[in-house]
């Protein structure tokens, strides 16, 4: 009888869950009608924040840059998308004929995924697997998704700046990609690489991971991009291929300094136990003073502590 009962509660938790995304989508899609009517005069980035399936922001953002780009059935990759019903590509997939490849390493993760979207509904191919340096460029090209895509974005906490680096130049249109805000503007650093980092156990705080802004920046000018922006919660950053950022001139030339997109707006830090502790920037530095940073403003990846770094962080 209990587990007739846990079924019948499973079925219907999944039937609400179903009905309760159409309705998101047919909101942010009325939304997004009239929103797209302001779209010409946007100076800055956050002015076109709304959040639909994504984790903050970036529907909008996505849709605005889809809007300049005259972006429509679209080939996407996301990689680190949960159960897919928080992710950058969830609004894309539902609402045009799109070919995709999500990734994630998380439990059950195709049949989660199944819950949440009809997988006849595209041509979107789902990956199981932790994603490193040393594959990412394989399953790419398994799926032909190594070029000439319209969106890649990344956030896996931890490996994204070493995965970034194995990526072919100038691979898609729009890159969204996670960048550790507590890392400052200043210095282009990273994490070590780890194949098999988490951020959890990199540092029970969960403030060690990833890469800063300004590392992430200087990778991306590199392979052929224009940083244009971050979401509001600074830490998920936006780059267009430098061919297209004439559409983006107005905005682009709002940005004065990285400083404005790493103050830190989120109190993500947890204590030993797990719970939240609500740590600012100087007081998660110093909780991960003792740990392994990589400087990548030069070719040598010259290893330090982040305390030896925190007088310039």
């Amino acid at each position: 009888m209990i587990k007739l009962k846990d079924k019948l509660s499973n079925f219907l938790y999944n039937i609400l869950k179903k009905n309760d995304a159409e309705s998101k989508f047919m909101l942010g899609s009325i939304y997004f009608n009239e929103a797209k009517k302001n779209y010409n005069s946007v100076k800055n980035l956050d002015e076109t924040n709304y959040k639909v399936f994504s984790q903050t922001g970036e529907d909008g953002i996505i849709n605005f840059l889809f809007y300049k780009l005259k972006i429509s059935n679209c080939r996407f990759v996301e990689i680190g998308v949960g159960d897919y019903s928080e992710a950058n590509t969830r609004f894309i997939y539902e609402g045009s004929f799109s070919k995709g490849l999500i990734i994630d390493v998380e439990k059950d993760f195709i049949k989660k995924v199944s819950k949440n979207i009809n997988l006849w509904k595209g041509l979107i191919n789902l990956e199981n697997l932790k994603i490193d340096k040393e594959n990412i460029n394989t399953i790419l090209k398994k799926y032909q998704l190594d070029e000439k895509l319209d969106l890649f974005s990344i956030d896996i906490d931890g490996n994204d700046y070493w995965i970034i680096e194995q990526l072919n130049k100038k691979m898609s249109k729009i890159f969204v990609l996670e960048y550790n805000p507590t890392f400052g503007d200043k210095l282009a650093i990273t994490v070590p690489y780890d194949k098999n980092f988490s951020r959890f156990k990199g540092h029970y705080s969960g403030c060690y991971y990833g890469a800063s802004l300004k590392a992430m920046k200087n990778i991306m000018e590199a392979k052929g991009y224009v940083f244009i922006g971050t979401n509001n919660y600074n830490f998920n950053a936006f780059f267009v291929l430098e061919e297209y950022s004439e559409h983006f001139k107005e905005i682009t030339s709002n940005i004065k300094n990285l400083s404005e997109y790493t103050s830190l707006k989120i109190r993500d830090s947890r204590d030993k136990y797990g719970s939240l502790n609500f740590l600012n920037q100087n007081q998660r530095l110093k909780l991960i003073a003792d740990k392994e940073i990589i400087d990548v403003s030069s070719s040598e990846n010259k290893k330090y502590t982040i305390k030896e770094l925190l007088e310039d962080i």
